[in-house]
């Protein structure tokens, strides 16, 4: 993916709109384009992924580990795909497959945590927004309280 592009879709991605027009540039360096064919697996439950996705094209679905439902369906572009994962080596606990053929951006972590160390209103925006993410996680969940062993 051209170098242009790559600073584009990170535009496009929710998360990376913390970071400002340089520190995407810089982590566009870093990036790589991923292809996808149909039922590849881009992480399984229990991988520890050394970075994160940003959905180019496709359809990729998440599916919780111990889930034998409907899993959830990711198609929007600029969608990120483990964005704790810049911050954190720890187990995912969803398997991310593909549907479709597809691209992603893939922004490791060792290119977001040195531009974070060096940036300390970059790694205070990514703890806001982390924090918020939780945050919304935990209240999501605070009604199955009693169920969740």
């Amino acid at each position: 993916m051209p170098f242009d592009d790559a600073a584009s879709v990170l535009g496009t991605a929710e998360f990376f709109d913390l970071c400002d027009t340089q520190e995407r540039t810089l982590l566009a360096f870093a990036s790589e384009r991923r292809l996808f064919a149909r039922r590849d697996v881009l992480y399984k439950s229990g991988d520890i992924p050394d970075g994160a996705h940003v959905l180019v094209a496709g359809s990729l679905s998440a599916l919780p580990e111990g889930d034998t439902g409907k899993p959830q369906l990711v198609t929007r572009p600029g969608s990120v795909i483990g964005a704790m994962a810049l911050v954190i080596a720890k187990p995912r606990f969803v398997t991310i497959t593909a549907v479709t053929a597809a691209e992603t951006l893939f922004v490791p972590r060792a290119a977001f945590m040195k531009l974070a160390r060096q940036s300390p209103d970059l790694a205070r925006r990514a703890a806001e927004r982390i924090q918020g993410d939780i945050g919304a996680f935990l209240a999501a969940i605070e009604p199955m309280r009693g169920r969740i062993k």
